[in-house]
């Protein structure tokens, strides 16, 4: 077991949790669905907001739980649905702004994502890129140096900044926890891993 990274691997690295989606595939707003006795945003809110981030940000949508009592800044999506680049773009440029030195990028529909795994992603990080490996897909959570920052705020459509972890360094993760919420059977699947 590796030991939990140290509150100075934190510093300088802003938050960016996206909770902005469509909720298209689940039918109803997902990130207020009930997923052991809360919200589904709260357990991947609530998980890193216990962590020493420098600070915290939240991309929202007009249909999440209050991430503000979590202590994270609010940045509304506009349009509300816009493609997660949009998502994506505005939380990095709060970064920029508040003059962090990387972001971690974080989903609130992957609620099983362990802090072990956040810390593994820290403990990794060589200032440039490190992302997630699961069931061979790279993906978030994921952390950007500020190199990447014009990249990331440029971006447009609903791919993310998945183009820019091509090549990057990874942390796996087992699929399980992996776990994406897109579908209401995601759900359940989530409620049984719990």
């Amino acid at each position: 077991m590796s030991p939990p990274a140290t509150d100075a691997a934190f510093a300088g690295i802003a938050l960016v949790l996206l909770a902005g989606g469509q909720s298209a595939r689940f039918g109803a707003p997902k990130l207020l669905a009930t997923l052991g006795g809360k919200p589904l945003a709260s357990h991947a809110a609530e998980m890193l907001a216990a962590l020493p981030f420098t600070a915290r940000y939240a991309v929202t949508g007009p249909d999440v739980p209050d991430l503000a009592a979590l202590g994270y800044t609010c940045l509304a999506l506009s349009p509300p649905g816009a493609p997660q680049a949009r998502s994506l773009a505005l939380g990095v440029a709060a970064a920029r702004a508040s003059g962090a030195r990387a972001v971690l990028v974080a989903l609130a529909d992957m609620p099983l994502v362990p802090s072990a795994h956040i810390e593994a992603l820290m403990r990794r990080f060589d200032g440039d890129r490190v992302a997630t490996l699961a069931d061979g897909l790279t993906m978030p959570p994921a952390l950007f140096g500020k190199a990447h920052f014009a990249a990331l705020t440029a971006l447009d459509g609903d791919r993310g900044g998945a183009a820019r972890l091509k090549g990057a360094p990874t942390v796996a993760l087992d699929a399980r926890l992996a776990l994406d919420v897109d579908r209401p059977e995601d759900l359940a699947r989530a409620e049984a891993l719990l």
